[in-house]
């Protein structure tokens, strides 16, 4: 199987955060969601993988290639979807485009014209005056259409409503299926990930706490509740991730459930823990609630 995106122990130092040694590739035809809280590095990874800022160790590959060394050929091959869009706000579609296409030797106009049609985009209108969730189509038209084979996304949902973010990830998920494209999808809205990501990257203070496929994670952990007279016990010390305690119960995060039911059987309550819980509480450790 082909891997489309390599990072191994890329590093970036500034003054107040580091990005330390992240690992993580990306297979053909997969979607990997990078996930964490604000300030966990994601962005930081984005900008090092499309050479924005340079890395200060570790290796970045695209397509096997090294994202520095053969960054135009790289980036002919690439998408990219911003929560904010980039461009010329006082442009029509068809004058952005008009100035985006020639950079793309392997742009397809009729592709173009056909994405136009089935987001629904006016090629007359002015940037400037197209919704949230239009730009963001329109973002992702020019990804395609220049036949991008990984397309990387920030935060692309953020500011959408429920019913326009659904419709977009359907238009990825459809791509993504009759195309065999690849999809990096960093975002907090951990519920669009659960829709369509096969692999998920989890970032905190600027490391990797995990990067696994996305059943595997969910089979893996669980939510345990109980009283916090279990909390004292031997059995359950060094189980549990994140305690939140309450006066008289507490939950956390674990991936020991099932030793937990069968020694604690009824005193606790499991439940299957979503992408949120999991992030949520191994970020915030333990808390009082």
């Amino acid at each position: 199987m082909e891997t489309v995106l390599r990072l191994e122990g890329v590093t970036k130092h500034y003054p107040d955060f580091t990005l330390k040694d992240v690992s993580f590739k990306l297979e053909r035809g997969f979607v990997m969601g990078l996930i964490g809280p604000n300030g966990a590095g994601k962005s930081t990874t984005i900008k090092l993988i499309m050479n924005l800022i340079r890395r200060d160790g570790g290796t970045i590959e695209l397509f096997g290639m090294d994202n520095i060394k053969h960054e135009l050929e790289i980036k002919e091959r690439i998408g990219f979807v911003y929560d904010t869009i980039p461009y010329y706000g006082i442009l029509t579609v068809n004058e952005m485009k008009s100035l985006i296409a020639p950079f793309y030797s392997h742009w397809d106009e009729n592709l173009f014209q056909r994405y136009l049609r089935e987001f629904d985009l006016n090629p007359n209108q002015q940037i400037d005056n197209l919704s949230r969730g239009t730009k963001t189509k329109f973002q992702l038209a020019v990804a395609l259409s220049h036949n991008a084979e990984l397309i990387i996304m920030d935060e692309p949902t953020s500011g959408l409503d429920p019913v326009f973010s659904s419709e977009l990830l359907d238009i990825l998920y459809d791509v993504i299926a009759d195309e065999g494209k690849s999809v990096l999808f960093s975002t907090h809205i951990t519920t669009d990930l659960e829709k369509i990501a096969d692999h998920i990257t989890f970032l905190n203070q600027g490391q990797v706490v995990f990067s696994l496929p996305k059943d595997e994670l969910l089979d893996r952990y669980a939510l345990v509740k109980g009283g916090l007279d279990i909390l004292s016990h031997p059995e359950a010390k060094g189980r549990l991730l994140g305690v939140r305690k309450g006066q008289a119960s507490f939950s956390a995060l674990t991936t020991e459930g099932e030793t937990l039911a069968r020694r604690f059987g009824e005193r606790v309550t499991l439940e299957r823990a979503s992408l949120d819980d999991i992030m949520v509480y191994s970020v915030r450790g333990e808390r009082n609630v």
